[in-house]
């Protein structure tokens, strides 16, 4: 059954979307899946058991009239076929003319004034970015370094903290637990996205320290993250006043190279009750959900 799964999510992503309706699709899935009318009405009556709603139930009678475009499906039902016959919720409901991530064009035009939680979900099979799913157990959380040479397996998530990004054009660090250069504006145990494209020094055109390029840095020694000034063939390492760090000199011939200009950041804001000493291949504590 997963293979005939697999195929069918082609199907919703592929060439037929278009030829075939919403209930003559969701018959073709069930009919290329060899599951009946009743089968269906069974695991459906199993899933309203477990969800403790009878929304989820669907008879063989109601999927009839599904299947022949005399009724649209409740979110429930289609929750349940979704579920039974291995699609994508968000693709089936883009069938019946509901595109989830309209919502994230629509929610800045009403009460642009109001501070709200908003929604960072993006839906749908075509909107991925990788993202690093398993890291190299040698990865030393202590030290700044380039998350692309420490991560030993990437993977396809949506996640709409990325949507205007390119995962091919930026490249990701992560500050070390020791590295306090840029504390407090980049707190150790801060993800931060790298453009590589940005590596030229600015010389000025910020009105603050908010605005101050930051740049990562990779030196003989390892990374660093923080502000930069070219004089002459040497750059100047500057870090954040609070943070008691000393300026660096590094000669740009052999001693540093400018990776790229830091464009985005997840960063904790609350620091961790207590020191990490976790073994090297666990996350240390800032980077873990709060409880």
């Amino acid at each position: 059954m997963p293979a005939s799964i697999e195929n069918e999510s082609a199907i919703g992503n592929g060439e037929h979307r278009v030829d075939l309706t919403p209930g003559r699709f969701l018959k073709e899935v069930r009919e290329r899946l060899q599951i009946g009318l009743r089968e269906v009405q069974e695991a459906s009556s199993a899933i309203a058991t477990e969800e403790g709603n009878e929304n989820f139930y669907v008879s063989a009678a109601r999927l009839t009239q599904i299947e022949n475009e005399q009724s649209i499906p409740s979110f429930f039902k289609l929750f349940s076929l979704c579920a039974i016959y291995g699609l994508d919720l968000h693709d089936v409901l883009s069938r019946y003319g509901v595109n989830a991530n309209r919502a994230l064009s629509y929610r800045s035009r009403f009460l642009p004034e109001t501070t709200r939680e908003v929604s960072a979900e993006l839906y749908g099979m075509d909107n991925k970015v990788m993202v690093p799913v398993r890291l190299d157990p040698s990865f030393r959380w202590e030290s700044t370094q380039l998350v692309n040479r420490m991560v030993a397996m990437w993977g396809e998530i949506p996640a709409a903290f990325l949507l205007s990004l390119s995962p091919r054009r930026h490249t990701y660090g992560y500050v070390g637990m020791a590295d306090r250069t840029m504390f407090p504006l980049l707190r150790p145990g801060t993800l931060v996205m790298v453009d590589p494209q940005r590596r030229q020094v600015a010389r000025d055109g910020w009105k603050s320290e908010y605005d101050r390029p930051i740049y990562f840095i990779e030196l003989r020694t390892g990374y660093r993250c923080g502000w930069c000034q070219i004089e002459g063939g040497r750059l100047l390492l500057i870090p954040h006043p609070i943070s008691n760090a000393q300026v660096q000199s590094f000669n740009l011939a052999n001693e540093a190279e400018i990776v790229g200009q830091v464009v985005g950041v997840a960063m904790r804001l609350v620091p961790p009750e207590t020191p990490n000493r976790e073994p090297a291949s666990r996350p240390p504590t800032p980077l873990e959900p709060a409880k």
